[in-house]
């Protein structure tokens, strides 16, 4: 089974936020904190050397996802076909009955809760409806830079380089983070 993945550049990245507000628009997302697609913003230094990056912070969709392990109630699940994680919205029991185990599990703050009581888990799946026709998650379509691709991750890293570490990126051996970066000088 090829694991999917995900490319970043943070060479290109400007901090535009395309990117959140295409998934949000895609997913009919309210506007508030809530959201499959982040920008972190790095910056460090004092005039003039100054250095600023921007982080893509989707779902990792891990090899070995913590979300998945900490749910108590088998509601988030790797799919054989591609290693997507997803979240099964049916055994999900909502905010207000949950621990949130899987949010406090993530280190990338992937799993998402709206702000009513009964909300369920939400997080990136990488536009998995569009995968399976054929077509890229609209994070990737909608970057003006070309920043983002998602594939199987063996093949991103042929192409783009094996390099798991990125500015303001905590890489943990553990759990596998699908992910390759382009890295920021």
């Amino acid at each position: 089974m090829p694991q999917y993945g995900i490319y970043f550049d943070q060479t290109r990245c400007t901090g535009c936020y395309t990117c959140i507000v295409a998934c949000k628009d895609w997913y009919d997302l309210p506007a508030g904190p809530a959201s499959f697609m982040r920008v972190k913003c790095i910056e460090r230094g004092t005039f003039p050397d100054l250095f600023a990056a921007y982080l893509a912070t989707p779902c990792y969709h891990c090899a070995a996802p913590p979300c998945m392990a900490a749910c108590q109630y088998q509601a988030i699940h790797k799919r054989e076909t591609d290693g997507i994680v997803v979240v099964d919205a049916e055994k999900c029991v909502g905010a207000g009955l949950c621990p949130k185990r899987c949010l406090k599990a993530c280190p990338w703050g992937a799993p998402q809760f709206q702000a009513a009581p009964d909300a369920k888990m939400q997080k990136c799946q990488l536009c998995l409806e569009r995968l399976d026709a054929g077509r890229q998650p609209i994070c990737v379509e909608a970057c003006p830079m070309f920043a983002l691709e998602v594939g199987p991750i063996e093949e991103l890293r042929k192409q783009h380089g094996d390099q798991p570490r990125a500015e303001g990126f905590k890489y943990l051996k553990r759990f596998e983070p699908s992910v390759t970066f382009k890295l920021k000088p």
